[in-house]
């Protein structure tokens, strides 16, 4: 440590160190005696002590301020100890270039003052957390980025994560069973638009569906357009019809052919679960957008590969409205 002689008791005496510590990283210590030599009043330095004690900082600099202008000869050792206010860590107000400024006007305007060396470090510790409180402020807007990408991420992930369910979802539905098989009953549902394939009281596979144009009530006659409802059984198959791949179902039964007589007109026939119209397998389950067959039950190329595959003929079917 360096010392000199003179009076205790300054400012640097009391938080040099303190400032140093906390702000600037450590530097050489020096001793506080020799900011009280010279010609000053003590009354005076110690009005001024007292303000920054009290963290009355702008109070102490003004009366730095006007101590300099009485006594121009202790001009270095005023603007030391106001460059040290300036840049304390506790002074809210605190202005790094106005500390600066009053160090470098002790290297230039007093060539033989004892404060030049400490002057001189003073600067360079200050500009070094000038650079450090850039590079802090840069850091903080990264983080601040990182963290608005991040939350960015976790709601794409987010919809990742329910698209991928979703998929899932569809994949099993689609996937064959055909190991389970074979089916024991096929369930038509007209109202869910589905077909289920039952072995037992265990569900195989659900498939969507696309029904007659008139779907609303059971089939009564040729050309309405509707899907019968009733029972009745997979009695033929044709691998070389007009929709991919066809299971005749045995319609009309009995009860069907009673309502027809009735009414004195034919009960119609040729309902089928079928895929889709050769050449439009594109389609693939758009075609499930609306009731499109003249009352047959429609699937897609690949679903009506599987369902033959599970479904023998003799299979019962169930259609309910």
């Amino acid at each position: 440590m360096v010392t000199r002689g003179g009076d205790g008791g300054g400012i640097i005496c009391r938080y040099f160190r303190l400032f140093v510590c906390a702000a600037l990283a450590p530097i050489l210590l020096y001793g506080c005696s020799h900011l009280y030599g010279g010609s000053m009043p003590g009354s005076s330095l110690k009005e001024a002590n007292d303000l920054f004690s009290q963290g009355s900082y702008n109070a102490s600099l003004r009366q730095y301020q006007q101590m300099i202008q009485r006594y121009p000869e202790a001009g270095d050792r005023i603007l030391f100890e106001m460059g040290i206010i300036y840049a304390y860590p506790s002074n809210e107000q605190k202005d790094y270039e106005k500390s600066l400024e009053c160090f470098r006007k002790i290297l230039k305007d007093y060539p033989e003052s004892r404060y030049r060396q400490d002057g001189a470090e003073m600067i360079s510790h200050i500009e070094n957390v000038i650079l450090k409180d850039k590079k802090i402020i840069t850091l903080q807007k990264q983080i601040v980025a990182l963290e608005q990408g991040v939350k960015s991420r976790e709601s794409e992930i987010v919809a990742l994560q329910k698209r991928v369910e979703t998929l899932e979802r569809e994949l099993k539905a689609k996937a064959p069973i055909v190991q389970d098989g074979p089916a024991s009953k096929v369930l038509i549902e007209k109202s869910q638009r589905t077909l289920t394939l039952m072995s037992e009281d265990k569900v195989l596979k659900v498939y969507k569906i696309a029904l007659g144009g008139n779907p609303k009530g059971p089939k009564e006659r040729q050309g309405d357009n509707k899907t019968p409802e009733g029972t009745y059984v997979i009695d033929s198959r044709n691998r070389d019809s007009a929709y991919h791949l066809s299971l005749h179902i045995s319609y009309p039964n009995e009860k069907d052919r009673k309502r027809a007589r009735e009414l004195g007109v034919s009960p119609g026939g040729d309902i089928m679960i079928h895929g889709l119209k050769n050449g439009f397998s594109w389609m693939g389950d758009l075609h499930r957008e609306s009731d499109w067959t003249k009352g047959c039950i429609a699937v897609t190329d690949e679903e009506i590969e599987e369902i033959a595959a599970l479904v023998p003929d003799g299979t019962p079917v169930e259609i309910r409205p």
